[in-house]
């Protein structure tokens, strides 16, 4: 297989990982927020903002910034062209702690999150990586899936896909609330990526969150596959004010897969896809904004493509975070 990718499928492919880093990095100021006080501040964010002193998580970091979602997909990725196309649980348990410990090394507070920390710490305590995630319901393996999309396509083969899905949530994310909510991401993202359409990408998204939850241990959870189906109705027709209310209220924004990626879809939905409005509506949202706004972004960069995310936002994303994600796009592809 070529290790040089055609334009078009680049361009969709590095959409997806720099949409996913603009989503992030707009939701950054805004994380751990409501609603209510994101309004009460910004009124309507419109562009990158640091990090408010009390914010904290986020606390300190300038605009532009991205969070832990970034980090980790960028994470998943090298494993993947490292691995040979698979990501090793015990690795991908080893880089993750070593990740934690040079953010605290920063002083940052950006730092693991709930399913994830359980996780890693049951491995830290010998418990086999195979093991450990099977109580992760939490959103963490969604936010930073968007690799496999971009690697592997789910149009051929949906189980053979989803063991790829698996293998980046094991260690921390094994139930089939989690991998539900990887599995919907992951591949609409992968038929973004193969040129599909928004429609076409909610469709895959649907059907493959329905096999990934036949996947892992299981947990009590409302369907991610129905709700998403569900979230792209509940915004038909409002305005964008009044949906991201209806978002709030009725979906939710939590850390709770079964509330944030429904989330990113309904904000797909309400902007037709558009990764800049995507993003920032996301970021309006506020509770856990940064990764509703990375996903979202992920899966609208991969049906709109680079070319469609504003190249000033793009400037300042690199610029900021030195961000380079076009040599690891390009091998991702090779195992397309």
């Amino acid at each position: 297989m070529s290790s040089i990718p055609d334009s078009a499928l680049f361009d969709r492919a590095v959409g997806a990982f720099y949409g996913l880093a603009l989503g992030d990095a707009l939701g950054m100021p805004t994380q751990v927020m409501s609603r209510a006080d994101v309004v009460r501040v910004y009124g309507a964010l419109q562009g990158f903002e640091p990090a408010r002193p009390d914010n904290p998580v986020s606390a300190g970091m300038p605009a532009g910034s991205v969070t832990d979602d970034t980090d980790q997909a960028v994470i998943v990725a090298r494993l993947i062209v490292e691995g040979g196309g698979h990501v090793d649980p015990l690795r991908f348990a080893g880089e993750l702690l070593s990740w934690e410990r040079e953010m605290k090394a920063k002083g940052s507070f950006d730092l693991l999150g709930p399913s994830t920390k359980a996780a890693l710490d049951a491995v830290a305590q010998g418990t086999d990586p195979k093991e450990a995630g099977k109580y992760g319901t939490t959103n963490g393996a969604a936010m930073r899936v968007t690799p496999v999309g971009i690697a592997f396509s789910c149009a051929a083969d949906m189980e053979s896909f989803l063991d790829r899905v698996v293998e980046s949530c094991q260690v921390t994310h094994d139930t089939t609330v989690g991998i539900a909510g990887a599995a919907a991401v992951a591949a609409a993202v992968s038929t973004g990526v193969a040129g599909g359409s928004l429609d076409d990408a909610f469709d895959a998204a649907i059907t493959a969150s329905a096999a990934g939850a036949r996947r892992g241990h299981w947990i009590a959870g409302a369907s991610i596959s129905a709700r998403i189906g569900w979230a792209r109705e509940l915004v038909a027709g409002l305005d964008e004010a009044a949906a991201l209310d209806r978002i709030d209220a009725l979906i939710g924004t939590s850390v709770a897969s079964q509330e944030s990626v429904p989330a990113a879809f309904a904000v797909l939905a309400l902007t037709e896809g558009d990764p800049w409005r995507a993003a920032l509506l996301a970021a309006n949202l506020g509770g856990d904004s940064d990764t509703i706004g990375a996903i979202a972004g992920a899966i609208a960069g991969s049906v709109r493509g680079l070319g469609a995310l504003p190249a000033d936002a793009v400037r300042t994303l690199r610029r900021v975070n030195q961000l380079e994600l076009e040599p690891l796009t390009a091998q991702l592809l090779t195992h397309r």
